[in-house]
């Protein structure tokens, strides 16, 4: 599952010199919650967010009157306030690359971009200046999305959560005993184990029933910790 697959291509941008009034109204019309910052020739040279937006706007507790707010905002433009070290990454990056980025770095969305031909290799967390080809942008939305489908969340089944023995081959016991018994498993998931002699597995499975489930994997597994019908 890679970035490009995954982004919202050819993004909505905005340009530096754009009064940072009509930039709120603009991402309120296309709900949308940030905006790449381009120049001229396209290149990427900042990123603005609504909440930068909204930090530079006057409060709603200000003495000034409406003509007074309306002359301040059109004159604060969005390169005022935009972030201009931008974090940015590649449409070949795994998905889950962007996640940590995002994460570590405590942004909600980061502009995709396409390496020029005579850039240097670099790791997945480009500088921006070195690849000003904006082709799309990638939020917390689009993780929630892929994490639903990671999870099988919309889909019908049995769901399970349980304690795996450590060793190679137990997931690949269970996988195969689930479908020797009929069992489509939909989702497979593993998470760290309570200590190093197990690991966490979430399992979401079709075509078995609650009870079929828990009786194929309850001997090969540590513990139950969850099952339900979703």
């Amino acid at each position: 599952m890679l970035v490009g697959k995954r982004m919202t291509p050819n993004p909505i941008t905005i340009k530096p010199d754009v009064p940072i009034a009509e930039a709120l109204e603009w991402m309120r019309r296309e709900k949308v919650r940030r905006f790449p910052v381009v120049d001229e020739d396209g290149k990427l040279i900042g990123i603005v967010a609504r909440s930068d937006l909204l930090h530079a706007a006057p409060s709603s507790v200000t003495s000034l009157n409406v003509w007074e707010i309306t002359y301040l905002l059109s004159q604060v433009k969005v390169e005022e306030v935009m972030t201009k070290e931008v974090i940015t990454i590649c449409e070949d990056c795994p998905i889950e690359e962007a996640a940590c980025i995002m994460a570590d770095n405590k942004v909600g969305g980061l502009p995709v971009v396409r390496e020029r031909a005579d850039a240097a290799p670099s790791d997945a967390a480009i500088p921006m200046a070195r690849h000003p080809m904006v082709v799309g942008i990638i939020t917390e939305s689009d993780l929630f999305k892929a994490f639903l489908e990671v999870f099988g969340a919309r889909e019908k089944g049995v769901r399970m959560t349980i304690l795996a023995p450590y060793f190679k081959g137990s997931l690949a016991q269970i996988s195969s005993a689930i479908t020797e018994h009929g069992g489509l498993i939909v989702a497979l998931n593993v998470f760290l184990g309570e200590d190093p002699s197990n690991w966490g597995c979430v399992l979401k499975v079709s075509d078995i029933s609650k009870d079929q489930l828990v009786e194929i994997v309850e001997p090969l597994a540590v513990e139950i910790l969850d099952v339900r019908e979703i």
